[in-house]
């Protein structure tokens, strides 16, 4: 996909690109109806089609398709946008495109979802198309079950029974070479590196120390018992268990 260069007898590589003022302007003159101000708007954004449906790539599906379905998305856009509400257009307008592109995923899928399943999920996808043009933002959950009449873990439910699968891997941005995938915007605190080698690092300091000191360790920070209990288990006195753990600590420390 990022290879062709020809889609829908549109030549990428040449696609003009608006500045923000001439943006405003065409989507102003669109408000006023004028058709070669919107037919201007669709031409200087297929650049911005283009970036969205890079995140579908992999699927088996025509480029070609992915294009001219994304186009629809933008052209929906440009007739729902409202300029006096000072929102970017590329905001409003990427959500739509993604929007279509899924439907039309969706209705092709080899999937099967239950009717009833697949009515609810409709209906909310309706509502939050028309909660989106009025407040030129996306409704949240609780927002859409209110809308419907219904719970919210039923909307939730009904959304993801027809969404499609995403890959980590899948690329959800491309700009000048650099691409921003799903496994990027995925934020785990614990997992990371920093942790990993904690991890290890402590593992490999406790496993340095002797029998005794690994069994104080081990009943004194990972069981949660005292030292007089861990004296009455291997037998010491307190002030053993309180010498040796000292130790053992120390050791811990200087191995990290």
């Amino acid at each position: 996909m990022q290879m062709k260069v020809e889609i829908c007898g549109v030549n990428t590589s040449k696609l003009t690109v608006l500045t923000n003022e001439e943006m405003n302007a065409l989507l102003r003159r669109v408000g006023g109806g004028d058709k070669t101000a919107r037919e201007e708007l669709i031409r200087g954004n297929l650049r911005l089609v283009l970036s969205v449906i890079q995140r579908f790539g992999g699927r088996g599906e025509s480029v070609d398709d992915l294009f001219q379905v994304g186009c629809i998305g933008l052209i929906k856009a440009i007739d729902n946008f409202n300029v006096d509400l000072g929102v970017r257009f590329s905001t409003y307008a990427v959500p739509m495109i993604i929007g279509e592109i899924r439907r039309y995923l969706r209705d092709n899928s080899a999937i099967r979802v239950s009717r009833s399943m697949r009515d609810t999920a409709y209906r909310a996808l309706q509502a939050k198309e028309a909660f989106t043009r009025e407040h030129q933002r996306e409704p949240t959950i609780i927002e859409l079950a209110q809308a419907l009449d219904l719970k919210k873990e039923e909307v939730v439910f009904a959304l993801d029974a027809i969404m499609d699968p995403v890959s980590l891997f899948e690329p959800v941005w491309g700009e000048e070479g650099d691409t921003l995938c799903v496994m990027d915007q995925v934020g785990d605190t614990k997992n990371t590196d920093e942790h990993w080698l904690e991890s290890i690092a402590l593992k490999g300091a406790i496993g340095s120390l002797s029998d005794r000191e690994k069994k104080i360790v081990h009943m004194r920070f990972f069981e949660g018992r005292t030292q007089m209990e861990v004296a009455k288990e291997i037998h010491i006195s307190q002030a053993q268990v309180s010498r040796l753990e000292k130790g053992a600590l120390e050791h811990i420390r200087k191995q990290i």
